[in-house]
C-alpha cells in the first residue's frame, strides 16, 4: 500500500462545521452526549474509529450504513452509552414508526448513563410517534431543564417543544425554562468539542467537501419548507461565511430579514449576528 498525500489540509473553521454536522441529529438536530458531563471518554480506539465512520455515513444520508458502524462500535465498546444512543438515532431517524431495535438501543444507553441527551430526546420522539404527545413534550421539557445554558441543541430542542405541543393542543404557558445565554452568531450553530474537531480532521478531504456542501444544501432546503426559524438562517449565514460564500451568506441575511419582516426581536438577532459574522450588508 502507498501512501498519498492530501491535496490541502482542511481549515480549522471548516473542520468546525463539519463537526458542527457531524453532532447535530437529523430529526431535530438536538441529540449531543459527549457536552452533559459525566459520561467517560472512550478507551477503545476500535469504538472511536467505527463512530467516525457512523458520523460520516449518517452526514452522507446512508442511515443503513451508519447503524452498521454503530454496531460495530457497540460491539467493541458495550460499555458506552454514546455507541448505544448512536445506533438507536441512525435506526431511528427518519422512521415515521417506532423502531424496536432503536427503542432497545436507547434504553441500553439510559442504562449505562441516565443523563445521556440523545437517547431521552428519541424516545421521547417515540413517544410521539405513539400518539403520546403530551408525554412527549413532558420528557423534552425535562431534557430542557437539565441542558446547561447555551448547549448546543437547546434552541433546537425549544422549537421541537413548542411546535409539537402548538400541534397538538398541548399547554405550555409559564412551562418553558429562560432560553441559555450565548451569542447571537453562535446560538444557532454548535460549537465542536476537541474530540468531535479530531473525528472530522480524520474523514478524507475529499469527503470533507462532500459533507460540508450536503449539510448547508440540507440547511438551505430546509429552510425553505420551515423559513420562520431564526436559528437556522443565522447557521446558514454562518456555514456560507465559512466556507466564502460572501453573496449566498448575504442572500441568506436578507430572505431571513424579509420572513421576520413584523418580528423586531428576530430581526434583532439576525442582524447582529451577521455583523457578528461579517456578512455584508443586505
Amino acid at each position: 500500500m502507498t501512501d498519498t498525500p492530501p491535496s490541502r489540509l482542511p481549515s480549522l473553521p471548516t473542520l468546525a462545521l463539519i463537526a458542527a454536522g457531524i453532532v447535530a441529529a437529523a430529526s431535530a438536530a438536538v441529540a449531543v452526549s459527549r457536552s452533559s458531563g459525566g459520561e467517560s471518554q472512550s478507551e477503545s480506539p476500535a469504538a472511536r474509529d467505527w463512530r467516525v465512520v457512523g458520523w460520516a455515513y449518517a452526514e452522507s444520508g446512508d442511515a443503513k450504513a451508519s447503524a452498521a458502524a454503530y454496531r460495530k462500535a457497540a460491539d467493541a465498546e458495550p460499555d458506552n452509552a454514546e455507541n448505544w444512543s448512536s445506533l438507536g438515532e441512525a435506526l431511528q431517524t427518519g422512521s415515521t414508526n417506532v423502531v424496536p431495535e432503536a427503542e432497545a438501543a436507547f434504553q441500553k444507553a439510559l442504562g449505562l448513563n441516565a443523563s445521556d441527551p440523545r437517547a431521552r430526546y428519541f424516545l421521547a420522539v417515540q413517544k410521539d410517534l405513539k400518539g403520546d404527545h403530551k408525554g412527549a413534550v413532558e420528557d423534552w421539557l425535562a431534557l430542557l431543564r437539565d441542558t446547561p445554558p447555551g448547549a448546543p441543541w437547546e434552541a433546537d430542542l425549544r422549537r421541537t417543544i413548542g411546535q409539537t405541543a402548538s400541534r397538538n393542543h398541548v399547554e405550555l404557558a409559564g412551562r418553558m425554562p429562560a432560553p441559555g445565554s450565548g451569542s447571537a452568531a453562535t446560538a444557532g450553530i454548535p460549537g465542536p468539542t476537541p474530540e468531535q474537531l479530531a473525528a472530522a480532521s480524520a474523514i478524507p478531504p475529499s469527503q470533507q467537501d462532500q459533507m460540508v456542501q450536503a449539510m448547508v444544501a440540507r440547511l438551505a432546503a430546509r429552510l425553505k419548507t420551515n423559513p420562520r426559524d431564526a436559528d437556522g438562517w443565522i447557521q446558514l449565514m454562518r456555514s456560507r461565511m465559512v466556507l466564502g460564500q460572501k453573496d449566498q451568506a448575504r442572500e441568506a441575511l436578507r430572505s431571513g430579514l424579509a420572513i421576520f419582516g413584523a418580528d423586531a426581536a428576530s430581526q434583532g438577532r439576525l442582524k447582529s449576528a451577521a455583523a457578528e459574522l461579517g456578512v455584508p450588508r443586505a
